[in-house]
């Protein structure tokens, strides 16, 4: 999958062909039907091998048992972090989120979270519920961040533009709304609210 993994990320979904893949590998496009059918099975594969660049207990520093507070919360951190650099690392990946595929690779971060998540104690609805709001906030950060491509002018200028209408829109006027771009620092800081919310529901 590494050619494919290339190919993606130097020409995007639409630049994907099974000939040019084919032309990559040193192969023809009949010999390349032997082991894949659709170029969806080319897309699906490639999307998995990238999650597995980084298994996820390494990910997490390889912690494998967690209980305290900080230990399993740091282990979550750890993993949703890399697991989101990863994907902006390849941006095609972001516009494929939608797509219902269970590869190994994806399976393997899905158990370390919710096995990281049952070590202090979560079970049952908790559990279930804790893992997907994880898991779509992972995904719509992620996907924020891929398509969000304004340059530093463009932002200026709407920022400009607020301010104009700033009876309007007085507090994204204010708060200079358009102008904040700490996307990493924003990712993590959300999550340890995440966090928050989900350790609090679990004490209830």
């Amino acid at each position: 999958m590494d050619e494919a993994v290339a190919l993606l990320d130097e020409e995007g979904i639409d630049g994907l062909t099974m000939r040019r893949l084919a032309e990559r590998i040193g192969s023809g496009v009949t010999t390349l039907y032997w082991h894949v059918d659709t170029k969806d099975d080319v897309v699906d594969l490639a999307l998995d091998a990238i999650l597995g660049e980084l298994p996820p207990g390494d990910a997490a520093s390889g912690e494998q048992s967690v209980a305290t507070d900080d230990e399993w919360r740091a282990a979550i951190v750890a993993l949703l972090v890399d697991w989101r650099t990863t994907m902006l690392r390849h941006p095609w990946s972001a516009a494929l989120l939608q797509r219902p595929t269970l590869g190994p690779n994806l399976l393997a971060r899905m158990e370390f979270l919710q096995a990281t998540l049952v070590r202090p104690g979560f079970t049952g609805a908790h559990l279930h519920t804790a893992t997907w709001t994880l898991y779509n906030y992972l995904m719509g950060a992620t996907v924020a961040r891929a398509s969000f491509q304004l340059s530093d002018e463009d932002r200026e200028t709407a920022q400009r533009r607020l301010r104009d209408r700033s009876e309007e829109f007085p507090t994204l006027s204010a708060h200079q709304y358009m102008l904040e771009d700490d996307w990493d620092g924003t990712f993590v800081t959300g999550l340890g609210y995440v966090l928050d919310g989900i350790a609090a529901a679990g004490k209830r």
